[in-house]
């Protein structure tokens, strides 16, 4: 009844049905419309790249206040000492729609090949579109390279077939980033 690795020999189909299919697509062609819209008319530009079964994009604005969850309820913060806001969207390379419980690094490289810092990017709200990022506190303006780590996210799969994906870690590199600090 099962194969080797515990899947079944003989996959539900009705778990990716064209029907099912197109739906996904449909979903990720608007986070598509989303993130075009972050990178032209919000921050200075952004890009994305395609690693494995992953697109990851890249958006870098002025720092930014944020909800923050605290135990009983949201807390506002604002950026305090951060000038720089970087937020990171994984999307899956064959229907375009936003990965969640992925676990996102980045790293700010300056000008000069030194690199400000490596942090986690955690998952972020947004009305528009689900992201991963963080405020930092850069030390110049400039044509940065902003590397992104993606591990492999840990949720569970649903599909036997096209669940088999995102199983290896994903890595790119943006450059140049315009870097221009400040807070918004």
């Amino acid at each position: 009844m099962a194969a080797n690795d515990g899947r079944p020999t003989d996959p539900n189909p009705d778990e990716a049905s064209p029907a099912q299919l197109d739906l996904a697509r449909a979903q990720g062609a608007a986070d598509e419309r989303a993130l075009e819209h972050m990178t032209d008319e919000v921050a200075d530009g952004g890009g994305e790249q395609r690693s494995g079964h992953a697109l990851i994009g890249s958006v870098v604005e002025k720092a930014e206040g944020m909800d923050e969850w605290v135990v009983g309820g949201l807390v506002w913060r604002e950026p305090g000492e951060a000038n720089l806001h970087v937020e990171v969207v994984v999307r899956d390379a064959g229907d375009g729609r936003f990965v969640p419980g992925a676990r996102v690094e980045a790293t700010p490289i300056d000008p000069d090949g030194n690199a400000v810092g490596t942090h986690e990017h955690p998952l972020l709200g947004h009305p528009m579109l689900y992201h991963y990022g963080r405020n930092w506190a850069v030390p110049m303006d400039g044509d940065d390279t902003l590397r992104v780590r993606v591990a492999p996210p840990t949720f569970m799969r649903h599909d036997e077939i096209n669940g088999r994906r995102f199983l290896a870690p994903a890595e790119v590199e943006f450059r140049p980033v315009k870097v221009t600090r400040g807070q918004g």
